[in-house]
């Protein structure tokens, strides 16, 4: 029996997935294949992490990207995806799946360049390794400050509703003591420059698309 290949059908099912999902889903494959890479020595962690003293020499610019797909850990992936999983998934209702999708990757792009630059600036140790999604995961929050000021968020174990206009600030500002008095290492200028581009962008949105944003905005609150 003859077997027909619809081209359609491929395309139907890529497009039956959401931008979101399908981020989540390459994230997670990334990790899982980088990390094996690794312990086989096949490849070492300077391919896929920023590291400062790399990007000043010009070697391993790849990183930009290839770090937003790697992570320190099962538990910092898992918190990650969890958190892509639950906001990511509503500012792409909002703005779209391709402006969402570009903005995703330049939100991260824009991360990683504040992480090398503040190195760079207010730092004298260029070989610390950066990698993670959450500084594109802040530039989703920074959308969702302007675009759904007063949506109710919950923040890690506070029982209570927190609206974003003040949760997103607040996140940032507790893993910086977090990783100050624990003595962790937490990429806080790298979600600083995740969130000040989800700021820049969220404005932009705001201003552009006057009407649909107070909609959204009110809609809610």
């Amino acid at each position: 029996m003859a077997y027909v290949y619809n081209i359609n059908s491929r395309r139907s099912f890529f497009s039956s997935i959401s931008v979101n999902t399908f981020l989540i889903l390459i994230t997670v494959f990334s990790f899982v294949l980088f990390s094996i890479l690794i312990q086989l020595n096949i490849i070492s962690i300077d391919s896929v992490a920023i590291k400062p003293s790399n990007i000043i020499q010009g070697k391993y610019l790849w990183t930009f990207i290839t770090s937003m797909f790697m992570h320190g850990g099962f538990l910092h992936l898992f918190m990650n995806m969890l958190s892509l999983f639950f906001i990511g998934g509503l500012v792409e209702r909002l703005i779209g799946r391709k402006r969402y999708f570009w903005f995703y990757i330049i939100s991260g792009l824009f991360a990683g360049l504040i992480f090398v630059l503040l190195s760079l600036i207010f730092t004298s140790d260029y070989n610390t390794f950066a990698v993670g999604a959450s500084g594109a995961i802040f530039g989703i929050v920074g959308v969702l400050v302007f675009l759904t000021p007063n949506l109710p968020v919950y923040v890690m174990f506070i029982p209570i509703p927190i609206k974003m206009k003040y949760a997103a600030p607040g996140i940032l500002i507790v893993l910086w003591i977090i990783s100050i008095t624990a003595n962790i290492g937490i990429g806080n200028t790298a979600h600083l420059g995740g969130l000040v581009a989800g700021l820049i962008y969220g404005f932009y949105l705001r201003k552009k698309y006057k009407r649909k944003t107070a909609m959204i905005s009110k809609y809610f609150s």
